[in-house]
């Protein structure tokens, strides 16, 4: 930054402070997009295993295959069948 650089209004000239009678707001919708958005944060050892969002999806996805109900079933069938056996 230039030294002596002063603060420059950003506003476009087509719009006037008078064009928004609420007053300019930060981040005005950021609590709505929170509310809708099914975001998770990894930590980050997990994240760099994963280089995109359809990486870490795939692998959720063939988790929960592996852990669906009726996969516990066979399981569970599988083990007392062994008991019995033994």
């Amino acid at each position: 930054m230039k030294k002596g650089a002063t603060y420059r209004d950003t506003l476009r000239p087509e719009y006037r402070q008078s064009d928004f009678p609420g007053g300019l707001v930060r981040d005005k919708y950021s609590k709505r997009v929170v509310e809708g958005a099914n975001l998770v944060r990894l930590d980050p050892e997990i994240a760099a295993a994963f280089p995109t969002s359809e990486a870490v999806n795939a692998a959720l996805a063939g988790l929960l295959r592996k852990a669906s109900p009726a996969n516990s079933t066979q399981m569970a069938g599988r083990r007392s069948r062994s008991k019995v056996a033994r």
